[in-house]
């Protein structure tokens, strides 16, 4: 990637977090970020709540944070992780992800990728997931 590719994608990232941040937003209870070790061709999904730290192979996943729009709480969660490689002193991923926009803000690992699905939200919000009781 070139530096200039770098440099339009670094800018696209920050008017979109420009952009959610001058929207009104929740903060979520959790969120869920995927995870798929290049190497296996394994993918994971963990719902984690803020500050949960969740190990995978030797990546520690944490969700700092997750947020949505008020207005759209299905459409662009955006969240902010830490990723700790067991191998290493410092993070190998400290900051915000995009869910919309996973390449924008996205973890460096040779083996891994990790990435933000979407934020909690609540039940009567959330028509993806099946309603309770049977009906009949």
């Amino acid at each position: 990637m070139t530096a200039l590719t770098r440099l339009g994608l670094a800018g696209a990232l920050v008017v979109g977090l420009a952009v959610a941040a001058s929207a009104q937003v929740v903060v979520a209870t959790g969120g869920v970020v995927r995870l798929l070790d290049r190497l296996t061709g394994t993918v994971a999904d963990y719902d984690l709540a803020p500050g949960q730290l969740q190990v995978e192979g030797r990546l520690t996943l944490r969700l700092d944070e997750c947020r949505y729009p008020v207005d759209s709480p299905l459409s662009d969660a955006f969240a902010h992780v830490t990723i700790l490689d067991s191998g290493l002193t410092d993070p190998v991923f400290h900051g915000w992800m995009v869910a919309s926009s996973p390449a924008l803000s996205a973890l460096d690992h040779p083996r891994y990728d990790v990435w933000v699905l979407r934020c909690d939200v609540p039940d009567t919000l959330d028509s993806t997931k099946p309603a309770s009781g049977s009906g009949g």
